[in-house]
This record gives structure tokens, C-alpha cells and sequence, in this order.
């Protein structure tokens, strides 16, 4: 929704938004192996204020608010001798959205945008416990202090993206 007065345009929008955008982290073990995190966002629900400045057809606008996002949490691992056991902490993150754009009247209602928008989430990381498995008991994920395994986490909770997109709409 956006109200004009005079040049400067006024409003707010909520977007509901399907993603395909995955970040992945990898650590290495002497065991030897790799460990892999993986976190792919799939959807972002976001409610941003926007403020403009129109000039003929030409809106030239910025763009900032809340922002919410679903992620699927992945692990994989070539160690084939311990055990690994998941805790997920949660598949939702909290955060925010800022950017700004262009958007062109053709007429009759119809609009051309371009815009740019960056997304910061706060996401918790599933924790995964190493234990035995099949490991003799020199394995290092077994050594003091923990006997019983070892947590491996992939740690920064803060997930973010930057987007480019170009869109139509209908004004009514």
C-alpha cells in the first residue's frame, strides 16, 4: 500500500517470498574426514515501511523492515566410523531487510521494478554429537574432557543473502 503526497510516496508492503539460497561450512578432522553444514533458505515472509521520491514515471524508492525465513539444516559427513546424533534447534530465523529500487510506470497501472534488497536472519545451527560408532576408543572425538562424544556445531547463527530482482505489478 502506498499513498502520494505531492513527490514523496509513502508505504508499507508485506511479501511472502519462495527461495532457493544455501550457504555451506566445512571442517576437516584428523580422523581423517570432512563435515559439511549446510543451510538452505526456503522461504522469507518480510513486512518493510517504503519512502519514495517520484519524478514523472520514475519512482526511486528505499525499502526496510522486519523479515522472517524458513531454512532446512543439512549434515553430512565422509567419517563413516563415528556416530552422529542431531539436536535441531530450530528451522526459523528472525532478522531484517534493506534496499531500494526503481519502479517505472508503463500506464494504465502497470509498473517495471528493479531492486536490490539485502536479508539478515538469526538462525540457530543443528548441533550434532560424535559418538564411538565403530571408532576405537583412541578416536579423538572420544579423548578427555568428553568421553561420551564430542559437539560439533557449525557456529555463526547469522545467515545473509543479497538479492537483485525485477518485478511487474498492477496498480488499482
Amino acid at each position: 500500500y502506498d499513498m502520494q503526497f505531492g513527490s514523496f510516496v509513502v508505504g508499507g508492503l508485506v511479501e511472502y517470498s519462495v527461495n532457493d539460497v544455501q550457504d555451506s561450512v566445512t571442517g576437516f578432522s584428523t580422523t581423517p574426514a570432512n563435515y559439511v553444514f549446510t543451510r538452505q533458505l526456503e522461504s522469507t515472509l518480510a513486512a518493510r515501511a517504503r519512502l519514495g521520491y517520484a519524478m514523472g514515471p520514475a519512482l526511486i524508492y528505499g525499502t526496510g523492515g522486519y523479515a522472517s525465513g524458513q531454512f532446512k539444516n543439512t549434515f553430512t559427513t565422509s567419517n563413516q566410523a563415528n556416530s552422529f546424533n542431531e539436536t535441531v534447534e530450530g528451522d526459523d530465523g528472525d532478522g531484517w531487510q534493506a534496499g531500494g529500487g526503481v519502479e517505472w510506470a508503463l500506464g494504465r497501472g502497470l509498473t517495471v521494478t528493479g531492486e536490490y534488497l539485502y536479508t539478515s536472519l538469526d538462525v540457530d545451527s543443528p548441533v550434532i554429537r560424535v559418538g564411538q560408532g565403530t571408532a576405537p576408543a583412541t578416536n579423538p572425538f572420544l579423548l578427555a574432557p568428553n568421553t561420551t562424544g564430542t559437539d560439533i556445531t557449525r557456529g555463526n547463527g547469522r545467515f545473509g543473502a543479497h538479492m537483485v530482482r525485477i518485478g511487474m505489478g498492477y496498480r488499482f
